[in-house]
């Protein structure tokens, strides 16, 4: 007797993923697909889920729903998948254009905060004092204004800043991430948990509490 495997479907479900209000989510955008039989080459233009208004902008797309729309359509596929367990839907709707009078205001407040937050800095540990003494023990004289040591410390802490944050305007120096990147990569990611998180207990509350219509 001849034996013919099962046709699988290999799956990683993505972290998140964008769609405008209305929209549908399809399998080939939730998930990264492998399969190499022809048969099943429109798998990913599978329905998975339909954005309506009570959804409110935010849901959640678990594996075992995946599967069951998959199995549904396809029962002989065997389905493998692999990573997270659950797809972070956001709907937003279209992006508008940027407004130059907020993102000049935005600029100004952030280069005169950065520029204060410096200077009293300097000023609660007596900045200009250690200058003077460090230029009076180089030099042995007593100055007010040792600009020749203070103005190379000015350019260093702005060669430093750009050192930090491994940009200079659009222009990346190196591909290693900078300090701010990684804050903001962990904050999405525990934003994302803590979303997915959420919603599932909705949706475990939302069935809890549905009555029971068997018997």
């Amino acid at each position: 007797m001849e034996y013919t495997a099962a046709p699988i479907l290999y799956l990683r479900l993505r972290k998140r993923i964008t769609i405008r209000p209305g929209e549908s989510v399809t399998l080939g955008q939730a998930a990264r697909l492998l399969q190499q039989v022809p048969a099943y080459e429109g798998l990913g233009q599978l329905v998975l889920y339909k954005h309506k208004t009570e959804d409110g902008n935010r849901y959640v797309i678990d594996i075992l729903h995946i599967i069951h729309a998959v199995r549904q359509k396809y029962p002989e596929l065997v389905i493998e998948p692999y990573g997270d367990p659950q797809v972070l839907i956001m709907i937003t709707p279209k992006a508008r254009e940027p407004r130059k009078i907020m993102l000049i205001f935005s600029w100004l407040l952030l280069f005169f905060g950065a520029g204060l937050a410096i200077m009293n800095f300097h000023a609660d540990v007596s900045m200009k004092e250690v200058h003077q003494r460090i230029s009076e023990l180089v030099t042995g004289k007593r100055q007010n204004h040792p600009l020749w040591f203070q103005i190379p410390y000015s350019v260093g802490i702005g060669l430093g800043m750009l050192l930090f944050f491994n940009h200079l305007f659009r222009k990346r120096l190196n591909d290693e991430p900078n300090p701010l990147e990684l804050e903001m990569y962990m904050y999405q990611e525990n934003v994302n948990t803590y979303v997915i998180a959420e919603e599932m207990g909705k949706k475990q509350k939302n069935s809890n509490n549905k009555p029971d219509t068997d018997g």
